[in-house]
């Protein structure tokens, strides 16, 4: 398979564009560093050749030192690959909103600092540990957002690691528990990981839109399923953006009849072209005539948004399953809800198996995600674009670009 044939558009988008109080972020000195460091790097990488493969290994990597940051590339250690490990070349990081943030602190607390974002990880397998069997090297395999968690747990040994009642360990910002420290992402160069928290990616898929798929695609699949949705069922997606984009594609996907919900106008005929109706969410006259029409509804919106105004859509019984605010949940009505035994839920991911079953989906459904190539001297713009709705849908690194 030509991975060269696998990129994608490349979206240049290497002028600084101004985005007043946020033009911290677009700095143009943190770009330069980046750029430098990554002809260092690939020096050192050309003087590596010949390394032991399983060592430990210094590589590079892009990181954010406090909220509102630009990233910067800074050179970290990935561990020697145990036997139960898969060491991969990443290839693809998607830049997800829970990155940035969890980078600004929108949940609470920013960082952990120095923080190397990134949960939706597409590698090249070049080491395996003794015990693995399911990869070898060559491969390509996936890794979302955990990388362990402690096995022998009720929530565990059902499939559930999401959910590990002794502490599931995120892909970054985490306590490392093997190696110390804090667990690093993938907007880095090489990447270890426990063999069964990463899944394998079959050939069919186009590799530098498989990425969103770890994060975005299992997180809006896992409701679908938990919830039934059936073919002729209407689901409605609130919010566009990187998850939102995927549960309209999924829900296409499965027969569903898909209303999307959106503020913003030139999303329209995108998401028509996705198979899904279009609904301005500020038509009021709209929203009124589709009360209480609804089996299922997924709420992607990443801030605090009326959700009260989606929950009466629902028909009677169904549910509103909320994947995207994760911080408080303010203005719902007991007697709305009430009446109509109406359901808010929340969802988050899926485990590992419920992860490979949703990539197998999407490649025997041609289901991927719309995105948006970058460099890593991109990082930074990137993220201030994300922020200002300037993607469509899911913004890509080419970790293989210096």
């Amino acid at each position: 398979m030509c991975e060269k044939c696998k990129n994608g558009h490349v979206h240049d988008h290497s002028e600084v564009i101004d985005h007043g109080r946020r033009d911290i972020m677009i700095g143009g000195a943190g770009l330069a560093a980046g750029a430098a460091f990554g002809s260092v790097f690939s020096a050192g990488s050309a003087m590596a050749q010949g390394a032991d493969p399983m060592a430990a290994e210094a590589v590079e990597a892009f990181a954010f030192n406090k909220a509102h940051g630009p990233a910067k590339a800074m050179s970290i250690t990935r561990r020697a690959v145990g036997p139960n490990d898969v060491k991969m070349d990443v290839m693809f990081a998607g830049i997800c909103h829970s990155d940035i943030h969890t980078i600004n602190g929108d949940w609470g607390r920013a960082g952990p600092f120095p923080l190397v974002p990134g949960h939706e990880i597409i590698g090249r397998v070049t080491a395996v540990g003794s015990n693995v069997t399911r990869f070898k090297v060559g491969d390509i395999g996936g890794v979302g957002c955990m990388v362990d968690s402690c096995g022998e747990c009720e929530n565990c040994l059902n499939d559930r690691e999401q959910n590990c009642l002794n502490g599931t360990t995120w892909t970054y910002g985490a306590e490392d528990k093997i190696s110390g420290g804090l667990t690093y992402g993938g907007y880095s160069r090489k990447i270890v990981v426990k063999d069964h928290f990463v899944v394998n990616v079959p050939d069919n898929l186009d590799l530098s839109r498989a990425a969103p798929l770890m994060c975005a695609g299992i997180t809006t699949y896992s409701p679908m399923q938990f919830w039934k949705l059936k073919k002729g069922q209407r689901v409605g997606v609130v919010g566009i953006g990187g998850l939102g984009h995927m549960a309209v594609k999924l829900g296409v996907a499965r027969g569903a009849d898909v209303t999307a919900f959106t503020t913003s106008e030139y999303k329209m005929p995108l998401i028509k072209a996705m198979g899904a109706t279009p609904v301005l969410a500020s038509d009021a006259d709209t929203m009124r005539s589709m009360m209480n029409s609804f089996d299922l509804m997924i709420a992607a919106v990443p801030y605090a948004f009326d959700m009260q105004q989606f929950i009466n859509l629902l028909k009677l019984d169904a549910t509103l399953v909320n994947v995207g605010q994760l911080a408080q949940i303010d203005g719902l009505s007991g007697m709305m809800m009430g009446f109509g035994r109406k359901s808010l839920a929340g969802s988050m991911i899926g485990g590992m198996a419920e992860t490979q079953e949703l990539v197998n989906y999407c490649a025997s459904h041609n289901v991927q995600p719309d995105v948006e190539i970058i460099k890593p001297n991109q990082i930074t713009e990137a993220i201030s674009r994300v922020i200002d709705k300037d993607v469509k849908f899911r913004f890509v690194i080419d970790m293989r670009e210096a």
